[in-house]
Parts: structure tokens; sequence; C-alpha cells
């Protein structure tokens, strides 16, 4: 049954993951699932050149699942590694508004 609340946390959306598909992403392990994520992302790419805006949304979501998929069988806390790494401002220079060269990866 579909949610009707449009909104999810990253918590709740890991652990829907990880109910819904944990015992087959063990199975496949992390190599086989980074193999599922690269195709996504491929499919994400071709539908910001052509695809409508319900088919980009559906891609980052297909994405996002698989991200979610490998830090499942990875045993990585997805909120709590963003949280770390995001939660107080740019990990490059650690402002909320990042003021890192462009040529730079915050």
């Amino acid at each position: 049954m579909p949610a009707t609340d449009p909104s999810i946390s990253l918590h709740d959306f890991q652990h829907l993951i990880r109910e819904m598909y944990l015992e087959k992403d063990v199975a496949r392990g992390i190599d086989g699932t980074f193999m599922w994520l690269m195709e996504e992302v491929g499919e994400l790419a071709a539908s910001l050149r052509e695809g409508t805006p319900a088919e980009q949304a559906a891609e980052f979501a297909d994405v996002l699942a698989w991200l979610t998929t490998i830090a499942n069988v990875a045993g990585v806390d997805l909120s709590a590694a963003v949280a770390e790494k995001y939660g107080s401002g740019c990990p490059g220079c650690g402002l909320l508004v990042c003021t890192c060269d462009d040529t730079e990866k915050p």
C-alpha cells in the first residue's frame, strides 16, 4: 500500500528498503548491488537529458534506493553518516554556505 505522506526521513527510508529487500541484497552482495546502482545512474543520466519530470523523479528514487541497499549490505547507517559529514556545514570549508573554490571538491 503506497504511503499517503510524500515525506519520509532518510532513516525511515533505509529501514523500509532493509525490510523489503535485505535478504536478496545480502545474497547479491555489494559488488552485484553496485552494478545495479551504476545501471540506475545511467538511466538517471538519460532521463536528465531526455526524460519527463516524472521519469526523472522515478530515476532519482531508484538511484537513492540502490545506494541505500548498498549501505544496508555494508552495515552503514546513512542518517548517521550524512549527519557526521554534512550536519555542521561543508566538509571542506566548514561553513553552512560553502565558500570552497569551485575547482575543489568539498
